[in-house]
């Protein structure tokens, strides 16, 4: 249960983060930035759906037409769709916590049907070890909005 914990947490400081970005921030891409905060944002949500549904095979993924806008190697130059506005992320990211929370409640003891891998440096078994690693993802991803924030405000 403290997993679940640690990983409201995370949300309800990830959405700090966000309460504090200008609109105009979300789609700036300062020099030494892979993406914007938009992207961001976009990301941790995305990643927290399909990382539920690594540990929950049958939980089906919310707004899975994001999920080609915000996965790992993509970027807002290469978007050929209008992505989410900031309104319908953070309304998004609000929503998920919960839901996320209750389709894990009483499933992170359970060993995962395919282990996952970070290289050869970690690997997770267990639903638990998975959800503290998207606890842990989020907080990265939640310093660098607050990293470009800082860079794209006057």
């Amino acid at each position: 249960m403290e997993t679940l914990n640690q990983l409201n947490f995370a949300r309800v400081y990830t959405l700090g983060r966000i309460s504090q970005v200008n609109e105009a921030s979300w789609d700036i891409q300062p020099t030494g930035f892979n993406n914007t905060i938009r992207w961001n944002v976009g990301h941790i949500y995305v990643n927290a759906e399909i990382l539920t549904q690594r540990a929950i095979p049958t939980y089906e993924i919310v707004h899975p037409e994001w999920v080609t806008l915000f996965v790992p190697g993509t970027k807002p130059s290469d978007w050929n769709v209008e992505p989410p506005t900031s309104d319908e992320l953070v309304s998004a990211l609000k929503e998920q916590a919960e839901r996320i929370k209750s389709v894990l409640d009483d499933q992170l003891a359970n060993i995962l049907i395919e282990s996952m891998s970070i290289g050869k440096l970690h690997e997770m078994k267990t639903v638990e070890a998975l959800v503290q690693f998207l606890v842990w993802h989020e907080g990265v991803h939640a310093g660098i909005i607050h990293a470009l924030n800082r860079a794209t405000s006057d």
